[in-house]
């Protein structure tokens, strides 16, 4: 009876250590007040906070405070020539100024752990602009999430290639902000957790998501998945995963 016990103990022991697991990660951070609402989501949710916003900075410290971990979300040109704000990194500045704009937006993020793109379907695209922004995360020890805006990124391949710990985002929540499409979503999100062991989810500040992410985040743990911070990933091989829902917006 008692060698009964202990395998099932060791059983559920084995099952818990091998979760399923979910990095979510909200982007778009600092420039509306209603942002402020990431901020009652729960604290392994990762923040996002661009550069240089009027409420960046507020909202990086008062989300770290909280348990939350903090990354950068890094402007980049995209192909629809969409406005980039403060910080915003184009094909046509230097390699000092790429360099120097990335080192500010940095400073500008108080506790960022890692950095993802925002847009940056073309920037992405470009050898040497990738390769100067890598090189300069490395040196900040900035791990790097591909937001995978186009399929032809090379920010990816390049943080590999340098040695910078790298994610892919393989699941875009928000696309559509209607209830239908959000369920749709988190459901394939909880599918493919499931199916692949882990799995990089990005979101958006909208009141939409948030409602429904505060209404719906607890049917992870129901489901058996675990909530976790996007650099608890990053050990595991998930960093050469394309992902099976690669919905490119051309961001």
């Amino acid at each position: 009876m008692r060698l009964l016990y202990s395998l099932a103990l060791l059983a559920l022991s084995i099952s818990q250590s091998h979760a399923a697991q979910i990095a979510l990660i909200i982007d778009d951070i600092g420039y509306r007040h209603t942002d402020q609402a990431v901020l009652a989501l729960p604290s392994t949710v990762t923040l996002s906070v661009l550069p240089h916003t009027p409420l960046g900075e507020e909202l990086a410290n008062a989300g770290h405070k909280k348990g939350h971990e903090i990354m950068l979300h890094l402007p980049m040109q995209a192909l629809n020539g969409k406005a980039l704000g403060l910080g915003g990194l184009t094909n046509t500045m230097t390699e000092a100024q790429i360099r120097a704009s990335v080192v500010d937006a940095i400073n500008s993020v108080p506790f960022a752990k890692g950095a993802n793109n925002h847009m940056g379907s073309l920037l992405t695209q470009l050898d040497d602009p990738m390769l100067w922004i890598m090189e300069t995360l490395k040196q900040k020890h900035l791990y790097f999430i591909d937001s995978m805006t186009t399929r032809f990124t090379k920010a990816g391949e390049t943080a590999d290639q340098l040695g910078v710990p790298l994610l892919k985002r393989q699941l875009f929540l928000d696309n559509d902000t209607s209830a239908k499409a959000l369920e749709r979503q988190f459901n394939l999100m909880i599918s493919q957790a499931h199916t692949q062991g882990n799995l990089v989810a990005i979101a958006h500040p909208y009141p939409e998501t948030m409602r429904f992410l505060k209404a719906n985040l607890q049917r992870l743990k129901t489901e058996g998945i675990d909530l976790v911070p996007a650099s608890s990933l990053l050990p595991i091989g998930i960093a050469h995963k394309n992902g099976t829902n690669p919905a490119v917006t051309l961001r």
